[in-house]
């Protein structure tokens, strides 16, 4: 097909289309020509995808014809079925495509942890590093206890917190630098602090202090450190797509991901505000954080794979992400 006698014979029909697409008040014969215009530009955008898939015509058409549905239909709030979507196939297909990515963040930064602690329990010097003597036995023997102050405010605080590191690990992911300087920084921190509470005789009680919210809250965080990750080595390795398409797509789906643990992040501070610090037995609190974690991998593994296996991946749809022009191989 001969684009540019297409678009000569067709354009003032998508131009008429445009013009009353835009227009705050139709009359009778306005409106039932703006849908007799819809459906022939519709006809005319799918003739363009299948025989001539221009990428600036594809666009245009896109968007008159956007612009008319939403005339024709009218404004309306986004709809529930939308929502369900996104909770049921886009966020778990997103996940589902980085979880051997996690998994790697995850295994990895428990030995820095536990090397981390090794290293604080077992060092002198290090142990030192940490504070006096008797700054290290107040931390331990109060501090550390009285940080988990049941509240919907401390919850509120732990959320937020949280969600903003997650979203810069994806945001900056690109770099390869942040994700791995959160990474490191927090299995350090975490794994420093266990080895100081060893060392006073208390790592029973900072064990049971951290499992309840920590198991999902640093499983959320490694997820985002491995998704950040993820996106800087499509950038290195974008495989047979070209970089820019790439790194478009798998950052829209990535962001996905942060989107999704703004969900997960809320669930485990909800848990650190009102579980950790509670006067529930410990064997109670240590349950919540391993059914918190399971209910995670199951939405992640179960769902995610169904997802996947029909065709989703995390990214936006074919008309909101834009269209591209077809690459061989």
């Amino acid at each position: 097909m001969d684009l540019d006698a297409f678009t000569a014979v067709r354009g003032p029909q998508w131009t008429r289309l445009d013009e009353l697409a835009r227009r705050r008040r139709l009359n009778g014969a306005e409106a039932d020509e703006l849908v007799r215009l819809y459906q022939a530009v519709a006809t005319d955008l799918s003739t363009v995808r299948s025989a001539a898939p221009d990428a600036v015509t594809v666009a245009r058409l896109s968007d008159v014809l956007g612009r008319a549905r939403s005339t024709i239909a009218g404004a309306h709030e986004p709809a529930w079925g939308d929502v369900a979507r996104f909770v049921v196939l886009t966020v778990p297909a997103a996940l589902y495509r980085i979880r051997w990515w996690t998994v790697a963040v995850t295994v990895a930064c428990l030995l820095v942890a536990v090397a981390a602690g090794t290293w604080v329990a077992t060092d002198p010097a290090a142990l030192a590093a940490m504070g006096t003597p008797s700054e290290r036995r107040s931390y331990a023997e109060d501090a550390f206890a009285q940080y988990y102050d049941p509240s919907a405010g401390f919850a509120a605080m732990v959320w937020t917190n949280n969600a903003w590191i997650a979203a810069q690990c994806v945001g900056l992911g690109i770099s390869g630098v942040w994700p791995l300087f959160v990474l490191v920084n927090n299995a350090v921190m975490v794994g420093a602090t266990g080895g100081m509470m060893a060392d006073e005789g208390r790592l029973d009680i900072f064990l049971s202090l951290i499992a309840p919210h920590g198991l999902l809250e640093l499983t959320a965080v490694f997820v985002a450190g491995a998704a950040g990750l993820r996106l800087f080595w499509t950038w290195v390795d974008p495989g047979r797509r070209p970089r820019s398409r790439a790194l478009a797509e798998e950052a829209r789906a990535l962001f996905t991901v942060a989107i999704g643990l703004v969900g997960v992040l809320g669930v485990s501070g909800l848990v650190e505000g009102f579980v950790t610090g509670s006067a529930l037995p410990w064997g109670v609190k240590i349950t919540v954080g391993v059914l918190v974690l399971a209910a995670f991998w199951v939405y992640t593994i179960v769902l995610g794979r169904r997802a996947v296996a029909a065709g989703h991946t995390g990214d936006l749809d074919a008309d909101r992400a834009g269209h591209v022009l077809p690459v061989a191989g």
